[in-house]
């Protein structure tokens, strides 16, 4: 239902979102059958620490689109999996684990983290202020796949073995991942690698798989990117957050 402060997205609100390939299912759905993506738009003016506060719950997927150099060439890439060739609107994609006794957000990510002279590549869990920079990180979306209590235990313990296994990040995956996208082969692994490492999204793609969800079916593991996961053809709904980068 709409509110003051949410609306669900209309066929008139499709323009706002041009810029990425995210909703073409949503906008696009096979003739007679119902969109699988519940769009729901809230206001620019709502800040990323109130809106992660609002619709982060445990086992529902972030996704994030950052300003940095290397974040807008891994959304530039994405334009591949679009057919007017539009960028994504996302550069990294993380699990949400809930409240912690600290009163905070935290996540699980398998992220490349260089800061304050110390170096973690790899799963790892992080405090949700780590995206609170509404300049830094101007496009957030939560999206629930309306998972039942078991379902979100099974996906975070999944995430929870991968972090205590030390599971690396992998770069050569990232290549991979390039030059699958770029070739439009999907379910094939260009780069031979540890079975074990992962990157942001597939780190996702691996927990959710525990309970039998594939986000992107017909491509592999190694390949899933982050706009998989938002236009995944499971149904779920996203509640977005979009500014203009400065």
């Amino acid at each position: 239902m709409e509110t003051r402060r949410t609306r669900r997205m209309t066929r008139a609100d499709s323009s706002v979102l041009e810029t990425s390939g995210t909703f073409q299912a949503l906008r696009n759905p096979p003739p007679g059958s119902p969109p699988k993506v519940d769009a729901v738009l809230v206001p620019k003016t709502m800040t990323n620490r109130e809106f992660f506060g609002k619709y982060a719950a445990p086992g529902r997927v972030g996704l994030v689109g950052m300003t940095s150099w290397i974040d807008r060439k891994i959304q530039k890439v994405q334009r591949h999996l679009h057919p007017a060739g539009r960028w994504s609107l996302w550069s990294h994609a993380l699990l949400f684990e809930g409240l912690r006794l600290d009163g905070e957000n935290w996540v699980m990510e398998c992220d490349l983290d260089i800061s304050r002279g110390f170096v973690r590549l790899g799963v790892q869990e992080n405090r949700i202020d780590k995206y609170w920079d509404d300049v830094g990180c101007p496009t957030a979306a939560v999206l629930d796949f309306h998972l039942r209590e078991d379902q979100v235990g099974t996906v975070l313990r999944a995430g929870l073995d991968l972090l205590a296994t030390r599971t690396r990040y992998s770069i050569p995956k990232i290549f991979g991942t390039w030059i699958a996208v770029r070739k439009k082969e999907l379910g094939k692994r260009f780069v031979k690698e540890d079975e074990t490492s992962l990157y942001c999204s597939a780190f996702v793609r691996h927990c959710y798989a525990k309970i039998g969800i594939d986000f992107a079916p017909g491509v592999i593991e190694d390949n899933v990117a982050p706009e998989h996961l938002a236009a995944s053809p499971v149904p779920h709904t996203m509640y977005l957050l979009r500014r203009e980068a400065s």
